[in-house]
C-alpha cells in the first residue's frame, strides 16, 4: 500500500477545492444543530390546570377556586396541574347558594382529576406536543420517552451507518442520510399520534447521527493533512452551534409545533443541489480498488487548485500484495487485562459526558425566565468551550485537561442547590458555566481517546465508546426528568456522576506528545 498523503502532495495543504469541500459540508452540521434539539421546544411542558368546563353551571366565585393550590418542586405555590375539586359537588353547592370559604370549607370537598382534560397557557407555546396529546400528569413520563427515542435513533445509526459508509460510499451515504432526515422530520410534523411521533424520532435519530459520521469521516479522508485537523477540532463543532444558536429563533418565530417542524425539515432540501460540488472520498475509492475513479476526482481537485497532476498519482498497487492482513474484533479489545481496564474507564467518560451535555441541553425550557433566550444562551457558551479546548489541546496534557473540564461542569451544577430561590440569574449562570465545562470535556473525549486506542484498534474502540454515549444521551431525558420531584435532583445526580468520572480519567494513560500507536504492542510500550 502506498502513502495517499505523499501520492497526493501535489495538491498543496489548501487551494480553491480544499477550501470548497471545507465549507460545503461544515454546513451540513448546521442542520444537526436544529434538528437534534428542537425536542426542547416541541415537547415544552406549558403552565397548566385541569380545565372547568364553560358548561358547568358554576358562579363567578366558584369557578375562580374550583382548581386547589400545591407547591411545585421548585417551591413556589401554583394551581394545582392534575386535580381539581369534584364537580358534581361543587354544582350541587353552587345551585344552592353557598359562597367559598365563607359557607362551605374548601377542605370538606373531594378532589378529582383532570377528567375534562386541562387548560395550557399560550403565553410561550402556542402548541407543543404536550398540549396536542395531553402528555401531563399520569402521562407525563412520555415525554422523556420521546426524548429518548430520539437518542435511541443515534445508537442504531451509529451502528449501522459505519459499516454502509463502508460498502456504499461516504458521498452516498451522506445523502442518503438528508434525504432521509427531510422525510421523517416532514412526516412527523404530520404525526396523528404520540406513537407515531416516537417512531418517526427514531428514524429522525438514525438519519442524523449517520449524516454527521460520513460528513465527518468523507471530510477527515478528501482534505489535506493541517485542513484536516482544523475541521476535525474546530469546523464541525462550529457549524453544530451555529445551528443550535439558530433553533430558539426559529422556535420563536414559529410557535407551532408542526409549522416549527415543517420549516425544520425544509433545511435539508437545500443541501441536496450540493451533490455536484462534493467529490467522493478517493481513499475510500481505493480501498474499494476504483484507482481510476479515485484518479480522476483527485486530477479535477488538481485543476481547481491550479497545479499539475502527474501522470500516475497511485505508483504502487493499493489493492495488497495478497497477504492476510488481521481483522480486529470487539473480542480484540477485550483480551488484554490493559486494553479492559482502558474501555471501561474510557465507557465510563463518555457516558458521564454525554449525560451531563444532553440533560443541560435538554432542560433549557425548564430553567427560569425566557426559554428561547436561555437556549441561545446555552448555544453561545459552546462557541469559546470549542475555541478554547482546542488552543488548550496543542500544549497541554489530555488527561489534566479532561479532569478540569469534567470538575468545572460538574462542581458548578452541585453548587446550585446552594444558591438562593432570590438569585435565578445566578443560577442560571451556573448552569451556564457547567455546560462550557461539558462542552470542552465533549472536545477533548475525542481526541484523547483516538490517542489512546492504537490504530487497528481505534475505530472499533471509538466506536464502543460512541455507543456507550447514546446510552449516556439516552439516559439524560429521565435525568431531568427527576426535576419533576427535586428541581436540585438532577443537577445533584449529574455533577455527582461528572465529578465521579473526573477521579476516573485520572487512571487512563497521558497521551501528549506520544506518538499514535500502531499495534497493541505499541500502545503498551506508550503507556510505559
Amino acid at each position: 500500500m502506498g502513502d495517499y498523503d505523499k501520492d497526493t502532495a501535489f495538491l498543496g495543504q489548501s487551494g480553491p477545492y480544499y477550501w470548497v469541500t471545507f465549507f460545503l459540508l461544515n454546513t451540513v452540521f448546521i442542520s444537526t444543530g436544529f434538528t437534534g434539539l428542537y425536542i426542547v421546544f416541541v415537547g415544552a411542558v406549558p403552565p397548566h390546570h385541569c380545565l372547568i368546563p364553560h358548561q358547568a353551571n358554576l358562579t363567578a366565585e366558584w369557578r375562580g377556586v374550583m382548581v386547589p393550590m400545591e407547591k411545585a418542586a421548585s417551591g413556589e405555590e401554583r394551581l394545582s396541574r392534575c386535580s381539581r375539586y369534584r364537580l358534581d359537588v361543587v354544582s350541587n353547592l353552587s345551585a344552592l347558594g353557598y359562597v367559598p370559604g365563607r359557607d362551605i370549607n374548601l377542605t370538606d370537598v373531594g378532589l378529582e382529576g383532570c377528567v375534562d382534560g386541562w387548560s395550557y397557557s399560550q403565553d410561550i407555546f402556542q402548541s407543543t406536543i404536550v398540549t396536542e396529546w395531553d402528555l401531563v400528569c399520569g402521562n407525563s413520563w412520555k415525554v422523556p420517552f420521546a426524548s429518548s427515542t430520539l437518542f435511541m435513533g443515534f445508537l442504531i445509526g451509529s451502528l449501522v451507518s459505519g459499516q454502509l459508509s463502508d460498502r456504499f460510499g461516504r458521498k452516498k451515504v451522506l445523502f442518503i442520510s438528508l434525504a432521509a432526515q427531510f422525510v421523517f422530520v416532514f412526516l412527523q410534523s404530520f404525526s396523528n399520534s404520540w406513537i407515531l411521533f416516537c417512531i418517526t424520532f427514531l428514524f429522525i435519530g438514525a438519519a442524523q447521527i449517520a449524516l454527521y459520521i460520513s460528513a465527518f469521516v468523507l471530510g477527515t479522508e478528501v482534505l489535506s493533512k493541517s485542513m484536516r485537523v482544523l475541521f476535525t477540532t474546530l469546523g464541525t463543532f462550529l457549524f453544530y452551534c451555529i445551528g443550535y444558536m439558530l433553533l430558539p429563533w426559529l422556535a420563536y418565530c414559529f410557535r407551532e409545533w408542526r409549522t416549527l417542524l415543517a420549516v425544520i425539515s425544509s433545511f435539508s432540501v437545500a443541501y441536496i443541489p450540493l451533490w455536484g460540488f462534493i467529490s467522493e472520498s478517493p481513499r475510500w475509492l481505493l480501498s474499494q480498488g476504483r484507482v481510476e475513479e479515485a484518479e480522476a476526482i483527485l486530477r479535477q481537485a488538481a485543476k481547481k487548485n491550479k497545479v499539475e497532476a502527474p501522470e500516475v498519482i497511485f505508483k504502487e498497487s493499493r489493492l495488497g500484495d495478497g497477504q492476510q492482513i488481521k481483522k480486529y474484533t470487539i473480542i480484540d479489545v477485550l483480551k488484554s487485562r490493559n486494553l479492559r481496564l482502558i474501555t471501561l474507564l474510557s465507557l465510563t467518560l463518555w457516558m458521564s459526558i454525554n449525560i451531563g451535555y444532553f440533560g443541560l441541553s435538554l432542560n433549557t425550557s425548564n430553567l427560569s425566565g425566557d426559554p428561547y433566550i436561555n437556549c441561545f444562551l446555552s448555544a453561545c457558551s459552546e462557541v469559546p468551550a470549542h475555541v478554547m479546548s482546542t488552543l488548550l489541546l496543542k500544549k497541554c496534557p489530555r488527561r489534566a485537561l479532561l479532569s478540569s473540564f469534567l470538575l468545572i461542569g460538574g462542581g458548578f451544577l452541585l453548587l446550585i442547590q446552594f444558591i438562593p430561590d432570590s438569585l435565578q440569574g445566578l443560577t442560571l449562570a451556573m448552569v451556564l458555566t457547567g455546560k462550557f465545562g461539558f462542552t470542552m470535556a465533549f472536545s477533548v473525549v475525542y481526541i484523547y481517546t483516538a490517542e489512546i486506542y492504537p490504530t487497528v484498534l481505534r475505530n472499533i474502540g471509538i466506536g464502543m465508546c460512541s455507543s456507550a454515549a447514546r446510552i449516556g444521551s439516552i439516559t439524560a431525558p429521565y435525568v431531568i426528568y427527576l426535576g419533576t420531584y427535586n428541581k436540585f435532583l438532577p443537577y445533584i445526580l449529574m455533577g455527582s456522576i461528572t465529578v465521579g468520572s473526573a477521579v476516573v480519567n485520572l487512571f487512563l494513560p497521558e497521551t501528549l506528545n506520544k506518538h499514535l500507536p500502531e499495534t497493541v504492542e505499541e500502545m503498551q510500550e506508550c503507556q510505559g
